[in-house]
């Protein structure tokens, strides 16, 4: 018989148990009646004895009935007992103990089914600190492999040593060195790292235990701290083998250093168990420990010393030939449609993670099979890349013509502001097909992953976002919402740039951190300053936003003609994208006509 069966059996017999001792008792328990019929019965002489304790009282009448009253005062009416010739038994009450231990009995039945199942559940031994068993089995055959892990080759390649190691641990021991006791996985999310430590198990063909940090987490003290104990004690019988916790934060953050609350008692007691476990290990059990975690500035110092975690390795989002890489992995699953360039592709999804791109082929083999296609082209992976970025088409909504043509000229002043300004990245596609909260987009795609930005670029990302309203101030002598978004960006790019870049000449190359997050957490702690500076700040920043306005007011002015020509082809054709857009620049600089072919895409004119 199976655990599931015996548990369900014995909570079936316990159940019938407490529904036979309810019945029961519904049998020994004489009817109750009330004291003014009582006392009737008592005047008419219909009572023969009376069993008295304290206020209750078990009746018998002449007819050989029994039932059961409560007698308020007994001392006051016992005469009459007398005169009637009832006879009266009595005894003391003792009735809180006897009506506790009655109450009891069914909670009693209940907690002992559960012990019986528990105790059968883990060998006849049941403890409420014992870990979860699915927990604590080991995965004894891992199905990943390091050629299932993409784009994060140096990762990789720190890695390996790991595999080695447990493959062969006398190359290390006859060099006099030792191999890793901990090593820890930081990095975004989505970018790998779990993926990473099953592939390091299956390359090594070791048992592997995986756990999340919170399943060590319970509102009992001492309990997280014995699974702690129970898990390294069953990973030791069976090294070498791999531990891997994911989101150690839950468990391994900073210590409070003396809560008078005990809020954190339980949190603090699993994390000094698993500090003292790892330092436990003999030198013939080969246990590694890999944990993985996106907020490593969280973690106790004390965990992330030598000797606990050696390795600490940073698995950042994915560059260009990662992300090709990546694509290639996931594009084996789906049909692919042949000539499809995945370096298109992965060009122009920068910051996408590893589990953003698995989602997106996904999603793009949805949109083919949703249109019917037998196979997925790029156009597929540019709808679902869309969809993800900006949500779905709105393709339904109704919107008047008015508004249609304020969002053209709006994306439209975004686009050639961005095509006659040096140092920013190619237009991609623009659109006024509703998306999400967005009536229109300007898609920009850089040809090379950036990790630094000129003081020219930040400067004219600035203006970009500027364009849309400058556009309809333009072409329409009024402002509407629309721009709120790229306003609320402009500001932002504008006081990183004059409080945390230090490129404004007025204040100089110092620091007034703003608060920013990233995947290492937190927020960085703002620099304190005077009220005189603080007015300095916010007068570099109206500046620098009304110095990027006006330029972009100058350059839309003296290109009119230009914004009307790509207005007209977006509203004729919805979206354009980069060689569309290419030329109609090439139609206004020969002063021609844009011509359409049979799909309504533009050519030559």
């Amino acid at each position: 018989m199976s655990q599931i069966q015996t548990g369900l059996l014995v909570l079936l017999l316990t159940f019938l148990g407490v529904v036979g001792y309810n019945v029961y008792l519904s049998e020994i328990t004489p009817e109750e009646r009330s004291y003014t019929e009582f006392i009737t019965f008592v005047e008419n002489d219909e009572i023969k004895s009376i069993h008295l304790k304290g206020g209750d009282a078990n009746v018998e009448d002449k007819k050989g009935l029994n039932f059961h009253t409560y007698i308020p005062d007994v001392s006051s009416i016992l005469p009459l007992f007398k005169e009637k010739g009832i006879e009266i038994t009595a005894e003391a009450n003792n009735e809180n103990f006897s009506g506790f231990m009655k109450s009891m009995l069914p909670i009693l039945l209940i907690l002992g089914g559960y012990l019986i199942f528990s105790r059968n559940r883990q060998g006849g031994k049941p403890d409420f600190g014992k870990g979860k068993g699915k927990s604590f089995s080991p995965q004894k055959k891992i199905d990943v492999s390091f050629n299932d892990v993409a784009g994060i080759s140096e990762a990789r390649l720190e890695l390996t040593e790991i595999v080695d190691s447990l493959k062969n641990p006398e190359k290390f021991s006859t060099l006099g060195g030792y191999i890793p006791k901990g090593v820890l996985l930081q990095g975004p999310p989505g970018t790998g790292k779990t993926l990473l430590a099953k592939a390091i198990a299956g390359e090594a063909l070791v048992p592997f235990y995986s756990i999340g940090g919170s399943d060590f987490v319970e509102m009992f003290v001492g309990v997280g701290a014995s699974r702690v104990r129970e898990l390294f004690t069953e990973a030791k019988q069976n090294a070498p083998c791999i531990i891997f916790i994911d989101e150690i934060d839950a468990i391994g953050g900073k210590r409070s250093g003396g809560n008078a609350s005990g809020s954190n008692d339980e949190r603090e007691q699993t994390l000094n168990a698993l500090l003292v476990e790892m330092d436990g290990f003999d030198s013939d059990e080969t246990v590694i420990i890999i944990a993985a975690t996106n907020r490593p500035d969280m973690l106790d110092p004390a965990l992330l010393r030598p000797g606990r975690f050696d390795r600490q390795v940073t698995i950042a989002l994915p560059d260009v030939k990662g992300r090709r890489k990546i694509l290639e992995v996931h594009a084996k699953k789906i049909v692919m449609a042949r000539g499809t360039d995945l370096s298109d592709i992965a060009r122009s999804i920068p910051g996408f993670s590893g589990a953003d791109i698995a989602n997106l082929v996904n999603e793009a083999a949805l949109m083919a099979a949703r249109h019917n296609k037998t196979a997925v082209d790029v156009s597929d992976f540019e709808d679902a890349k869309d969809k993800i970025s900006l949500g779905l088409e709105r393709k339904n909504v109704v919107i008047n013509e008015k508004d249609r043509r304020v969002t053209a000229y709006h994306e439209a002043g975004h686009a050639i502001t961005a095509k006659l300004l040096p140092e920013t990245d190619p237009v991609h596609k623009i659109s006024i097909i509703p998306r999400g909260q967005a009536l229109g987009l300007t898609q920009q795609v850089p040809l090379d992953d950036r990790h630094t930005y000129s003081r020219e670029y930040i400067i004219n990302r600035i203006k970009i976002l500027m364009g849309g309203r400058i556009a309809e101030e333009i072409v329409f002598g009024h402002q509407t919402t629309g721009a709120s978004n790229d306003i609320v960006t402009a500001t932002d790019i504008a006081g990183r740039f004059v409080c945390e870049f230090g490129m404004s000449a007025a204040i100089g190359p110092i620091a007034y951190s703003q608060e920013q997050d990233g995947f290492l957490g937190g927020t960085s702690s703002s620099k304190p300053y005077s009220e005189k500076t603080a007015e300095r700040i916010d007068n570099e920043i109206k500046d620098l936003i009304d110095q990027c306005y006006n330029e972009t007011h100058t350059l839309l002015t003296a290109n009119n003609k230009f914004l009307h020509k790509l207005a007209e082809a977006l509203l004729v054709n919805e979206t354009v994208d980069g060689e569309e857009f290419e030329i109609v620049h090439q139609c206004f600089l020969n002063d021609k006509k844009i011509e359409w072919n049979l799909k309504k895409k533009i050519k030559e004119g």
